[in-house]
């Protein structure tokens, strides 16, 4: 070692410390790496991408390659010092042990701790190119790989530690994918992600949440006078009508309107069995399904409009291929002049806001913040109903959680329009006047 120059043996330091950092950093780029980011890049061809994805499916090889590699190294290093530190001042118990500090620090901040920080800072921009270098680094090693990877197997069995299942922990849950879209930031637009984060909640809500409720069905009574069918038809907001005949639990089916509207124009006197003839079979839902599923039934079944009903048969409301659409998108239309939108209420200066009864829990929670529970009664007017167990007269108060609700308008043993008055938190009203 006394015939090669010292700055031979410090620059040949110097290479085994960077070899080491590069080792340190790309192992933790590449586990630190996004294996759906990759996936999406190896699908447009980049054969980077390729390379890294097949390095993670061999996870197990590569760090056996970075431990030996560093391992091998790291000796090499400490050898080296001491080597040096030997020459340049001796061959004493204090001079190794200081050139084994020393060496030791250099190898945990120069190839450790730093280049592991930054390959998990940047990990597909180093592990993407870093996977040219390792493919064929292991291709090389193979065989020592190999061998190492004999005993390492051995021992693992012994230990009753099962290694496989690649896809297992991969998978993602949706929950977890909930997370990747909320933790998207600013890769997603703030449109997407909100119809990105409706579409999970699909399954977790049934048509009853997003239906239009029974009492406020535009539908057609073929009991009625044909005059009185006739002013309907003409002045109707939808293009179809649920058609009953008596009461709305008795469906005959579903009314074209346009049909109808050409029958109004011919000269012939009309009669019911004339409307009767332009019905379609009405199309029921159980009131439990949920919307994603009760989505693909439109789908396969050609329809867009049900009827829901619950176990005894009776009529609870309809739900549209619109109504599940804007479920995911936000709502973009509406048929109903005069019925409370979600979009439509807020709370005014003074921390009020005037609603229908039939005003459901969930657009109420979501437009202003509320925190009324969806597993019980599904609209204000039934919450209510549920909580004072009685048809109350207006002007009736209470308080539920940080809202004070003020009935303002009973009809039809319903309650019709009613008050909200947002309250700080720390307020204590919970009376009835």
């Amino acid at each position: 070692m006394e015939t090669v120059p010292l700055w031979v043996q410090a620059l040949a330091l110097a290479l085994l410390i960077l070899l080491s950092a590069f080792f340190a950093m790309a192992e933790t780029a590449l586990m630190a790496a996004n294996r759906h980011r990759l996936r999406h890049l190896a699908k447009r061809g980049s054969k980077q991408a390729v390379a890294t994805l097949w390095l993670l499916d061999r996870t197990d090889k590569v760090l056996s390659l970075v431990l030996i590699a560093n391992t091998l190294i790291n000796a090499l290093a400490t050898a080296l010092v001491t080597a040096l530190a030997i020459s340049a001042f001796g061959n004493h118990e204090r001079v190794i042990t200081i050139a084994t500090a020393v060496v030791a620090f250099l190898l945990i901040v120069f190839a450790e701790i730093s280049p592991k920080v930054i390959g998990a800072t940047y990990p597909e921009t180093i592990a993407l190119p870093t996977s040219y270098v390792l493919k064929p680094l292991m291709t090389l090693a193979k065989p020592v790989i190999w061998f190492v990877n004999l005993f390492v197997r051995a021992l693992l069995r012994i230990l009753h530690i099962k290694t496989g299942s690649k896809e297992r922990d991969h998978r993602l849950s949706p929950e977890e994918l909930r997370s990747m879209v909320l933790e998207g930031g600013n890769f997603i637009p703030i449109k997407h992600k909100s119809i990105l984060l409706n579409l999970f909640d699909l399954e977790q809500i049934s048509v009853e949440d997003v239906m239009t409720p029974r009492a406020q069905i535009e539908a057609l009574n073929l009991a009625m006078p044909v005059e009185e069918i006739t002013n309907q038809l003409t002045t109707c907001y939808h293009n179809k009508l649920v058609v009953y005949e008596g009461e709305i639990n008795k469906i005959v089916g579903i009314l074209h309107v346009r049909k109808a509207i050409a029958l109004l124009n011919q000269e012939a006197e009309l009669t019911v069995e004339h409307f009767r003839e332009l019905l379609t079979a009405p199309y029921f839902i159980p009131e439990d399904t949920d919307v994603f599923t009760q989505l693909q039934y439109f789908q396969e079944n050609h329809e867009r409009l049900g009827i829901i009903v619950d176990e005894y048969g009776e009529v609870q409301g309809l739900v549209t291929l619109e109504d599940i659409i804007e479920e995911m998108i936000g709502e973009f239309t509406t048929s109903m002049p005069g019925a409370a939108r979600a979009d439509a209420f807020g709370w005014d200066a003074n921390g009020e806001c005037l609603l229908e009864g039939v005003t459901t829990l969930r657009d109420v929670n979501k437009r202003l913040g509320l925190h009324f529970s969806l597993e019980g009664p599904k609209t204000l007017n039934g919450l209510l109903l549920e909580v004072l167990q009685d048809i109350p007269e207006a002007s009736v108060s209470l308080k539920i959680g940080n809202c004070i609700i003020e009935i303002v308008q009973v009809q039809n043993q319903s309650i019709k329009v009613v008050k909200l008055i947002r309250v700080a938190a720390e307020e204590d009203v919970d009376d009835r006047d």
